[in-house]
């Protein structure tokens, strides 16, 4: 699944005698955020991570009852949107959350609505 680096043009919108701007790059990061978090299996492996602090793919895939390869995908798209990071053991890569990307996107978020 790939994502457009296509520039969003900022809007603008008035509310009354206000002018309301919207910048593009905020909200195609906001947008990016939302979609990558918004899946039921990626929701699942971030219950998972939350719920075990650091995991290794084989352990995901086995708890979700799931392929490696779609565990695997899922996990990359988590981690190219910078809600997940890697640490290398040996031939292990573990996972863990990012929760300053959470509490980034959150406040990037409220700041929409």
């Amino acid at each position: 699944m790939g994502y457009s680096t296509k520039k969003i043009a900022d809007i603008s919108l008035k509310d009354g005698k206000e002018k309301i701007v919207i910048k593009g790059g905020i909200l195609q990061s906001a947008a990016l955020a939302v979609r990558a978090i918004n899946h039921p299996l990626r929701k699942k492996i971030i219950d998972l991570l939350e719920e075990n602090g650091e995991m290794v793919v084989t352990d995901i895939y086995v708890k979700l009852r799931t392929e490696q390869s779609v565990a695997s995908q899922h996990l990359a798209i988590l981690r190219n949107a910078g809600y997940v990071n890697t640490r290398r053991n040996g031939k292990f890569i573990h996972y863990n959350l990012n929760k300053d990307r959470f509490k980034h996107s959150a406040e990037l978020i409220d700041r929409l609505a």
